[in-house]
């Protein structure tokens, strides 16, 4: 009797909500009993809301509105025989488009129905909603959400550099997002990832390679911080799978010296760029404060080398004091490259310096010509950078126990407390010189094989008496 109360309509018509009608046509029963046919067919409950039963028998919630003139459908959820209805405050929570008892179904549309009156179409929202709700689940949602955070300043500690953000964006953009952006979090797999990886390291480096499994571990971690159960796929590989990189930190004791210069003679490589080299370690001075160095930046006379301060790191000028061994060394380049500009021009073209790259070529070269002439047992020579000769500049010399705002000086670095910075000897040219000239002595004396025990100590004598010489000086 139940199912002959409610009004069959075509599946063709409209129905328009209508305030007037007064009681709802179905019920629990009715619903249960309606039954497939072969074509869809819907029942009318009330004030626009019917019962869809499609071929299969699926039952589902639907509510025709218009709005601005147009007609709508919202599909506002399922019907399946047992649900139970919502408290209140689920009620309130509860989306379109779920299993719903019929009770709910009626709530959904009472809401849809004030949405349609405030001028809102409740169902462009559903899928506006839905569509920011996929957004969110994806790799891609979660990254973002990530770097908000990051960036945030309520963050805290948490808060990344600005230069950390940008490479981590950057490696992001060029690397993951295209392949993942759009995958929901479960989606990816440690094979898909690990693909993915490898690819990025054949294409670009495993310098980018190792940032991106970075940002991958990250980002899931914070996605399971935040209560989403997913496993991690960077977890599943390994960083050492990827690349391994040896420690920035490397400088090269007396015997190592002597080691890679006696290797160094027998290198492949050009003479001039051999004397570069050992250019490096007598003066300290960083890589591309040598490859920009100009003739015009030299007085010959006073044996000092002007490196301005649009090339320091400091952003101020400094003095490199040449020992009798660097200004040899100069004179040799000076007659090799007669009209260069650059202490060493580069081979193809005499106006401009040598590549970034080439002195740490012939380093690398050297040090596998030492390695493959080692006995199968024989511990392997560690390479290094260029940069590593400046970190053997300050290590040796601070082990020689000279005083530390005086090394500090010669590497131009910034003074680090205020006893280093009231410290005499850093503020004058003669100890700086004896100190420069005491270097180049003790690395002779390595190179030789021999002791330098006697040089260090005549240059501490000579560097006291320099510091006590006040000739030339307007005070």
């Amino acid at each position: 009797m139940l199912l002959e109360q409610a009004t069959e309509v075509a599946v063709s018509e409209t129905v328009i909500p209508n305030k007037s009608r007064q009681t709802a046509a179905l019920t629990d029963s009715a619903l249960q009993g309606l039954k497939p046919r072969d074509k869809p067919y819907k029942i009318t409950d009330g004030e626009g809301m019917y019962v869809m039963v499609s071929a299969s028998g699926t039952k589902a919630f639907r509510y025709d509105y218009r709005i601005d003139g147009k007609r709508e459908t919202l599909t506002i959820g399922r019907y399946e025989p047992g649900t139970s209805s919502r408290d209140k405050a689920a009620l309130d929570a509860l989306e379109y488009g779920t299993v719903v008892s019929l009770k709910d179904a009626r709530a959904l549309r009472d809401r849809a129905s004030r949405q349609v009156e405030a001028g809102v179409s409740p169902s462009k929202t559903k899928v506006e909603k839905r569509s920011q709700d996929a957004v969110g689940e994806t790799f891609g949602g979660w990254v973002q959400r990530y770097f908000e955070f990051k960036t945030d300043p309520k963050s805290g500690d948490e808060k990344l550099a600005d230069s950390t953000m940008a490479l981590r964006k950057s490696v992001y953009k060029r690397i993951l997002e295209t392949p993942l952006a759009k995958k929901r979090l479960d989606e990816i797999k440690p094979t898909v990832l690990a693909e993915i990886l490898d690819n990025a390291k054949a294409d670009r480096g495993p310098g980018p390679a190792v940032h991106a499994r970075e940002l991958v571990l990250l980002v899931y971690r914070y996605a399971i911080g935040k209560g989403i159960e997913v496993r991690n796929p960077a977890d599943f590989i390994a960083r050492k799978a990827i690349a391994t990189f040896k420690p920035r930190e490397r400088n090269l004791n007396r015997h190592e010296i002597k080691e890679f210069f006696e290797a160094l003679q027998r290198t492949a490589t050009a003479s001039t760029l051999r004397l570069a080299v050992k250019f490096m370690l007598l003066t300290g001075v960083r890589k591309g404060e040598f490859i920009g160095a100009t003739w015009r930046e030299l007085d010959w006379d006073r044996a000092i080398w002007t490196i301005p301060k649009s090339r320091m790191k400091a952003d101020r000028e400094h003095l490199v004091y040449l020992s009798e061994q660097s200004l040899d060394i100069l004179t040799t380049l000076k007659t090799c490259f007669p009209s260069g500009k650059f202490f060493h021009p580069s081979r193809y073209d005499s106006n401009e310096p040598i590549s970034n790259a080439t002195l740490n070529r012939t380093i690398d070269a050297t040090v596998k010509l030492i390695n493959d002439g080692l006995d199968a047992n024989a511990e392997e020579f560690k390479t290094f950078t260029v940069h590593d000769l400046r970190r053997t500049f300050s290590t040796r010399l601070n082990d020689a126990m000279f005083p530390e705002a005086l090394i500090e000086a010669c590497l131009a670095h910034q003074k680090k407390d205020q006893v280093a910075a009231a410290y005499n000897h850093a503020k004058h040219a003669g100890p700086r010189r004896a100190l420069m000239q005491g270097w180049a002595d003790i690395v002779d004396c390595w190179l030789c094989g021999e002791s330098a025990k006697d040089v260090i100590a005549k240059t501490k004598i000579n560097i006291d008496a320099a510091a006590h010489d006040d000739t030339g000086l307007d005070l």
